[in-house]
């Protein structure tokens, strides 16, 4: 069975010390969860006190973003080795709000993806289709697309240490939240596409999670369904007591 994997996206939320006041909460709460991955990933500022304020536990910090090249003139960037050195071990790459506000392509999200992989970090990447999308009957080519020119280019032994997130643009932040089934069906469809590129064994070992309005009343619905191996919780991750209840699903 894949092991599920919990991952908390905090976007542009939190300061230094509202960081290590949730950790000092969150961590007796999934002190005893062993049957998941936990990740964390707040702001580039927050990233030191949250690695501090998890050392010695079994949850992981991440990057929320990293630009591809490993240093230069690029203000505003940080890059693979800057995450790895400050002790984050996951990287968020293409996720939505990144593709709608900062003009990632799929093909950035691949250069991303490398990086970060030669920089020994774990990518978690994010495809999704937007509400017209959605609503045209575009979803399975929008995907097609999001994983054959921003993923497929992986190398196997590449794409073997990479999660991918499921993300319906229209379902983030909004309230509505895709079906369970509807989730599936993207995901299996995904899988479907990995098994194509990849071969059986990656699509069977692959993890996809499902990001988009996840919160305690709903996480139940989408863990039972086989093909969703973990979710990318936004708003819900910000409370302590609410992302524990999603990690003890």
């Amino acid at each position: 069975m894949r092991r599920p994997l919990m991952a908390g996206n905090w976007k542009m939320f939190k300061t230094v010390a509202e960081t290590a006041a949730f950790f000092e909460t969150f961590r007796p709460l999934v002190e005893n969860s062993t049957h998941c991955d936990i990740v964390i990933c707040p702001p580039f500022v927050n990233l030191a006190a949250a690695v501090e304020a998890t050392r010695g536990t079994r949850i992981e910090i991440g990057g929320q973003n990293q630009f591809w090249a490993k240093e230069g003139a690029f203000t505003g960037e940080v890059s693979g080795p800057m995450l790895v050195g400050v002790g984050a071990r996951w990287v968020i790459v293409g996720h939505s709000e990144r593709r709608q506000y900062f003009g990632e392509t799929d093909e950035t999200v691949l250069k991303r993806t490398l990086a970060a992989l030669e920089a020994g970090l774990k990518p978690i990447v994010c495809v999704g289709e937007r509400l017209e999308e959605r609503e045209a009957a575009q979803t399975e080519a929008v995907l097609l697309r999001q994983f054959r020119d921003g993923i497929a280019g992986l190398a196997p032994e590449q794409f073997a240490r990479i999660a991918m997130a499921y993300e319906p643009v229209w379902a983030i932040g909004t309230g509505r939240t895709a079906t369970p089934e509807i989730a599936s069906e993207a995901h299996r469809f995904l899988r479907g596409q990995i098994e194509a590129r990849y071969g059986k064994g990656a699509a069977a070992q692959a993890r996809i999670l499902y990001g988009g309005s996840v919160k305690p009343d709903n996480i139940k619905g989408l863990m039972a369904q086989v093909e969703i191996d973990g979710v990318l919780v936004g708003g819900a991750s910000l409370e302590a007591a609410s992302f524990a209840a999603i990690v003890n699903f």
